[in-house]
């Protein structure tokens, strides 16, 4: 058994022990500074999510490896790399902007989207805030190609995961609030990534992206 395919039970045992179904929930692969190789590999072991970071990172991957794999937009969409999402993802996870949303409709290009919540405050990371959600939400009647279907969010760094877990469930419990007040049907809740992805996992996340418990440390 390779390393690989070791770390890939390893992470759908943890998954499974969670207390979900493997249907209930999306592993995606967070595949930045990882090589095509690798995400053949991954292909073989039957994982076919991948996330990225970068765009001009992520153009090169998808030319390679052709049709078949669901890539998701997982960082930060910078201004100027705007018009090449809607031709390489199927999902945009970091959501955290109205002009963000109106622009990647412009392309006419269907495209399903998560908000990034930043729940903590922490003026480092990106992310929308409540308010800001909601400004947005409000909104999005305007849309024809972009369609809201959940929300996201990262933590701050914690060492035990159960230091995260309230921030798992704060997120859960403004998705419930944010389909009530605006008569929606978002389901998805991209939370949990190597270190915590379990406690996501029973506190109702859908995606989990995991990086290094799948490819190792990288550079």
């Amino acid at each position: 058994m390779t390393n690989l395919q070791e770390s890939l039970r390893a992470v759908r045992d943890k998954m499974l022990a969670a207390g979900r179904a493997a249907d209930d929930v999306r592993l995606v692969a967070a595949t930045k500074r990882v090589e095509v190789e690798g995400l053949r590999d991954a292909i073989v072991q039957g994982v076919m999510d991948f996330g990225e970071n970068y765009v001009q990172e992520a153009r090169r991957k998808i030319e390679a490896l052709g049709p078949g794999p669901t890539w998701h937009m997982i960082g930060h969409v910078q201004a100027n790399k705007v018009k090449y999402i809607p031709g390489l993802f199927s999902y945009v996870h970091s959501i955290d902007r109205w002009e963000l949303m109106e622009e990647l409709d412009r392309h006419e290009k269907p495209l399903l989207v998560l908000f990034e919540v930043n729940l903590s405050g922490e003026p480092q990371k990106h992310g929308t805030d409540e308010d800001g959600l909601r400004a947005m939400l409000d909104r999005i009647a305007a849309l024809r190609f972009v369609r809201p279907v959940g929300l996201m969010t990262m933590p701050p760094m914690a060492d035990d995961p159960e230091k995260t877990r309230p921030y798992f469930s704060a997120l859960r419990d403004l998705l419930a609030r944010m389909n009530g007040e605006f008569g929606l049907a978002m389901t998805e809740l991209s939370m949990g990534m190597s270190s915590d992805y379990a406690a996501a996992i029973e506190e109702g996340a859908t995606m989990i992206r995991v990086g290094t418990a799948i490819f190792g440390e990288r550079l």
